[in-house]
């Protein structure tokens, strides 16, 4: 049997990990700043994350919900505290999308309604729902295609407030990204995510602020849509969030009432997933690393906007796009392959940089160094 292909795969295999360094098979060194998007917060390997995860193993590793986990209260009762929203509740599952599934489920099942709002550029995930609500459709197979999801330009607040005017009683709900990974690093603006805060509370629809990728303190915000002053009813979070073990959730407003049934899952909440989630907050709470994330974000933004042939840095904190030229369309891959540097794009000319929220200004200034003579090769 051989693998199904759906994967372009860059060929280094990658055997050991610590920090922000990997090591290929050959012992080459290199230095991660992609995390395998966004997943890696607190390093590859943390002692405390595989000494949690480890003590874990040894005592249970999983048990269905169907069961007392008293880890998981731990883990809500946390993120509670470190995300700011000690009334909301915890749904946990196993990834972003998942998350994003569930929490248009639970917008329709509180509201009664079908419609989905959405944005230009969105990515939401590959489950059902979350695919629809996805601005992607060569990944969306025709049983996923459904009239129930509006697509609206991005950023466009005459364009929301129309949709609201036209069909605003048959809104379940808003869903959108603080900042936009695959969309290209396109940050929400405040007045953006402040008018569908308002349009939500009029016309009695849930607000979705998916956070997978731009939430868990990546910006210097625990969700990156906090910057606007505006709660959301439900944020969704995944891959930063176990530092590279499967686990994800949703954050729920006190407006829902819960009840037996209504969301399920078999490996979520997990007594190794939430072990892992634990570590991950202990960390970011005793290393302060909402802080770090943007002090040493505001540090390689402002640096790289000096550059002459960069066209637009986008982003907050640890999230960062480099639009390029056209021409320089092969700088990421030189990055790699000359300066064992990883990074992602969003499309050929935007890099995007997603490293830990450990890194220093010392692992800040070798990208730079490294990209500066990239640009001047």
């Amino acid at each position: 049997m051989e693998l199904f292909n759906v994967y372009p795969v860059t060929p280094i295999n990658i055997v050991k990990a610590q920090g922000s360094t990997v090591w290929d098979e050959q012992g080459n060194e290199y230095l991660d700043l992609y995390g395998g998007h966004a997943v890696i917060s607190i390093g590859h390997t943390h002692p405390h994350y595989v000494k949690s995860v480890s003590d874990q193993l040894n005592k249970i590793g999983f048990y269905s919900n169907s069961i007392l986990i008293p880890i998981q209260q731990h883990l809500a009762s946390q993120l509670g505290e470190v995300s700011g929203k000690l009334d909301y509740t915890l749904f946990l599952c196993n990834s972003g999308a998942e998350a994003n599934e569930n929490a248009l489920k639970l917008a329709s099942f509180h509201t009664g309604r079908k419609k989905i709002i959405a944005f230009s550029k969105s990515f939401h995930g590959r489950t059902s729902l979350a695919v629809a609500a996805t601005d992607n459709p060569s990944i969306i197979a025709p049983v996923n295609e459904t009239d129930n999801v509006v697509f609206l330009p991005f950023n466009d607040e005459d364009s929301l407030q129309k949709a609201f005017s036209e069909y605003g009683e048959e809104i379940a709900a808003v869903i959108i990204e603080g900042i936009q990974g695959v969309g290209g690093i396109r940050e929400a603006s405040i007045p953006f995510l402040k008018l569908i805060r308002n349009l939500c509370d009029q016309f009695g629809a849930i607000f979705i602020a998916d956070s997978v990728q731009c939430g868990y303190g990546r910006t210097g915000d625990f969700y990156s849509h906090d910057f606007a002053g505006v709660n959301a009813d439900i944020y969704s979070m995944a891959k930063g969030m176990g530092n590279g073990f499967p686990i994800g959730g949703i954050s729920i407003s006190p407006k829902f009432k819960p009840s037996f049934g209504l969301l399920g899952t078999t490996f979520g909440g997990n007594h190794l997933a939430c072990a892992a989630a634990v570590s991950v907050l202990d960390i970011i709470k005793k290393d302060n690393l909402m802080d770090n994330a943007s002090k040493v974000g505001d540090y390689l933004i402002s640096e790289l906007k000096k550059f002459d042939k960069v066209m637009e840095v986008r982003g907050r904190g640890l999230m960062i796009g480099i639009e390029l030229p056209a021409e320089l369309a092969n700088v990421k891959k030189d990055l790699l392959l000359k300066n064992r540097i990883f990074t992602g794009e969003a499309k050929p000319n935007v890099i995007r940089l997603l490293p830990a929220l450990n890194i220093t200004k010392e692992i800040a200034d070798q990208f730079l160094t490294a990209f500066d003579e990239r640009l001047k090769a």
